[in-house]
Order: C-alpha cells, then structure tokens, then sequence
C-alpha cells in the first residue's frame, strides 16, 4: 500500500513537472516568437523614420511645431557606449536607437530638442539603457545632459548656461530611464515595466522644468486604449503617473508588431506659472528607408513627402 501510494505521489509530480515545463516552453516560444517578428523588422538594414504634429508646453502656452522620430538598430559597444564603427572592438552588442527632434517657435525666437536613447536587444543581459543624450538649443543658449548606465546606476552629466545648474556629474540610483523605455515598447510592450518603478523622467523635460536628475517615484500600467483623441485598430496605452511631479504620460501605439506609436500626451505644470497644460504628438507620416545615404540636394524632395518643415 506504502508503495503502490509512493509511485502514485511520483506520477503526481512528474505530471505537475511536465506541465510547469510545458508552461515554460510555451511562454519561452512566444517570446521567441515575439523576438523573431521583431527581429526581421528592425534588421532588414533600414529605419523607421516617422512624423508627429505637436504641441508643445512651453513658457505659458501651447506652441505648435513638428516631431522627428526616428527607430534603427545599431551594434553598440557597450562598454565605452558609442557606436561601434570599424568591427575591431568584440565588445559589441545589437540595440535599438531612438532620436527625437522637436522643433518649435516661442514668440520670436526658435526651440529646438534632440534626445537620443540606446537599449540593448537582449534585455535579459542588459536589462536597462546603456545611454541617453538630449539637448535643447534657444536664443538664450544651450543646454546638454547625458545618462551613461555603469556598475548598477546611471552616471549624469550636465552642461548648463543657467547659473542654477552649470556644469556638474551625479551618480543616479538605479532606476528605469523614461527615453529607453519608447525602445523598449518597440520590442515588445509585454517586457515594459509596470506597477511601481523608480523612473528617470525624460532627459528633455528634466531640463525645461529645471529638475534634479534623479529617480521619481512613478507608476506605469499597460492597458487598452480607450480614448479618442488617436486614431487606429487594436490600440494599446502606456501610462505613467509621477505625482511628485504633477506629470501624467500615456503613450499609443498598435497592439501588435511592429508597435508603431501613433501618438501620446504629456501632461505636467509649466516652470513659469505652475498652470498644468498637455504637450501632444500625432503621427502624420511613417515610412521606413535607408536615410543615411538620402543626403543630397536631389533628395531633398522627399522631405515634401514626409511633410517636413
């Protein structure tokens, strides 16, 4: 009986280990699945450059002007975290870059943003962005910062002709960087953090808020979307509330491969009058081509095509 009740508790448990198993190959095949999709669309060798309408908080209005969003993979060597070039260095690993450039007018005078992120591909190695610039040009003068991800945090760096500021490094507790996280919705949404996360607010509105670079405590959830505001099938919504900031973001895209962003808003008060006003980006164009070699004067009437201004 002892033993005929022994080898029944045997089955048991290699049943119950056949089926855990099983769950594990199937969840390890989606996202192998997942990866092969997305692997045969960020490497046929050309970008994603898309096109977004926006409306920007600034000063104490909305200003109108345009997005530039660009997606490509790039070999990375990421231990001096530059682009590798020449193939010498084996220290190398496949990412996703994402540029952003946002051009906008202030009264008289001009803005113009640019924010660059790097996230690896496999995020099970590494599993945060490696690096984030961005920098803001305007009549009064420039500012630049940087995030270099080293021995579990976030190195940054800050160039700045504002007095507040000036010129100074800080080491960032470990945390989620808000700009390596559009990369990461691009590879697969399902891997984007939620729940609660120590998040680095995007580089860019660090510095139109004049804000410490530090981690704030935020919360993300990933859900359908529901709005009306963005047009398309099967939309999906990121969302991340800051309340230490005031700051609400919800980024939309499409709820499958290859998760293009249709748009998104970003809610949060002003610097100069603390009244909280939305900026917003709205996809007008999206194509994917070869840009680098798109560089001479014949070529400028394909900006006509994307709408550029």
């Amino acid at each position: 009986m002892i033993h005929q009740t022994f080898c029944h508790l045997l089955i048991m448990i290699s049943i119950a280990y056949v089926g855990c198993s099983q769950q594990n190959q199937n969840k390890n095949q989606l996202s192998m699945n997942s990866n092969e999709v997305e692997s045969k669309y960020w490497n046929d060798g050309k970008a994603e450059v898309a096109v977004y309408d926006l409306e920007q908080n600034r000063y104490k209005d909305i200003n109108q002007g345009q997005l530039l969003s660009i997606f490509v993979r790039e070999d990375f060597l990421y231990d001096r975290q530059v682009k590798n070039d020449h193939y010498r260095d084996k220290k190398s690993t496949p990412i996703l870059k994402n540029i952003q450039t946002r051009k906008f007018p202030t009264g008289l005078y001009d803005y113009s943003m640019f924010s660059s992120a790097f996230t690896p591909l496999d995020r099970k190695k590494y599993p945060k962005t490696l690096k984030v610039s961005g920098s803001i040009q305007e009549w009064c003068g420039t500012t630049y910062s940087q995030l270099n991800y080293k021995n579990g945090a976030y190195i940054s760096t800050l160039h700045s002709y504002f007095e507040s500021e000036g010129d100074r490094t800080d080491r960032i507790s470990d945390g989620y960087s808000e700009d390596g996280l559009y990369n990461v919705l691009r590879m697969n949404p399902n891997m984007l953090p939620t729940g609660e996360l120590n998040l680095i607010p995007t580089i860019n509105v660090l510095r139109l808020k004049h804000l410490e670079s530090k981690t704030y405590k935020s919360v993300a959830t990933l859900r359908m979307y529901e709005g009306q505001e963005f047009q398309g099938d099967d939309l999906k919504e990121y969302y991340i509330s800051t309340p230490a900031l005031s700051r609400e973001l919800n980024i939309i895209f499409e709820s499958k491969a290859p998760y293009r962003i249709v748009g998104w808003t970003d809610s949060y008060p002003s610097a100069f009058d603390q009244q909280i006003r939305t900026t917003k980006a709205t996809l007008t164009k999206v194509d994917r081509i070869a840009y680098w070699k798109l560089n001479s004067l014949q070529d400028e009437a394909l900006r006509q095509e994307f709408g550029l201004k």
